[in-house]
């Protein structure tokens, strides 16, 4: 019954026609960013096509060429970058579906996890309310936290979390790797010397071991300081991309690049509800500030979640 109420709820936003008006007139010549973090193929491929058929996809390259040369206005109309953060084992899953639709993807990579049985350290917390605590730590007292919880960030474990050495190799040809940190913590809770090494060792190993051409890190949960924002610059990376909502101009600070979060298995409507920026916008209206994800009750499953679009020779697409 949740699941379903809040399916209604989306849908209800998605047919109103705002965000068919949002993309028309707010988006027409902004770039939206979207982040996923491990969505199944499936649906990876309903919301890629989904998208694919309103909005004109982009590489984050373009977005930066155009920065550097002064060519943003020559971008296509609603231009769109789909990134994914982590690294996760099953993005390698979407090779086939980025072969069919032929469109550019960013993944962003924590180096010290990647290429080997490390795990992501929110994984060893006991639900989300006990992994948000964590991320109110101190990095140091985080990291005590989850030594008692038997967790460290060397420890190879007998399973794998993360995209290998051969998966990345295999997916370069049709994805663009970036930079995600080391090993993911909370950048403004770290010390001034783990922070400078968590984003600058990051690119040098991608850039060694991994033959990557780094450009741009997306900051871990979307936290950062002007601290950070130095420590990218000194690095040499060219961008940086937040988590906070809203689209970006040929003026916004590259440092500060917003993405809209996006749930790895919500509905069509929930999709073009939230990447249109209509969420973002009612949320704020309404608590003076984005509502979390979890806010509407979440759906058991990206089966009941589904909700078809329309076949793109209709219009409008709602």
């Amino acid at each position: 019954m949740r699941g379903h109420m809040r399916n209604l709820a989306f849908a209800l936003l998605r047919y109103s026609g705002l965000p068919f008006l949002l993309r028309q007139i707010t988006q027409k010549n902004k770039v939206t960013i979207v982040v996923y973090h491990a969505p199944p193929a499936a649906l990876a491929r309903a919301h890629f096509a989904a998208l694919q058929r309103r909005y004109h996809i982009i590489a984050l390259a373009d977005y930066l060429k155009a920065r550097t040369e002064g060519t943003f206005d020559r971008l296509p109309s609603r231009p769109l970058i789909i990134t994914l953060d982590d690294g996760h084992q099953s993005n390698f899953e979407l090779a086939p579906v980025l072969d069919e639709l032929k469109i550019p993807v960013t993944i962003f990579l924590c180096s010290g996890i990647v290429g080997t049985h490390r795990h992501f350290w929110w994984r060893h917390t006991q639900g989300s309310q006990e992994a948000e605590a964590c991320k109110k730590m101190t990095d140091s007292e985080r990291l005590r936290f989850l030594l008692y919880k038997g967790y460290r960030t060397d420890q190879e474990y007998a399973d794998r979390q993360a995209l290998s050495r051969d998966e990345i190799e295999q997916l370069k040809p049709r994805v663009d790797f970036q930079a995600h940190t080391v090993h993911h913590p909370i950048l403004p809770n770290c010390e001034d010397a783990a922070a400078e090494r968590e984003i600058s060792d990051c690119k040098t190993v991608l850039e060694k071991d991994f033959q990557l051409q780094i450009n741009a890190l997306a900051y871990p949960n979307g936290d950062y300081s002007p601290r950070d924002m130095q420590c990218a610059r000194q690095a040499g990376y060219r961008c940086a991309l937040t988590l906070e909502p809203g689209f970006n101009t040929g003026s916004t600070e590259l440092f500060e690049l917003k993405r809209i979060p996006l749930q790895d298995d919500g509905s069509i409507s929930e999709l073009l509800v939230k990447t249109s920026g209509l969420w973002a916008m009612l949320s704020r209206r309404a608590t003076g500030k984005v509502l979390p994800i979890a806010s509407l009750p979440h759906a058991p499953s990206a089966a009941e979640n589904a909700v078809p679009s329309l076949r793109a020779s209709e219009s409008p697409k709602f």
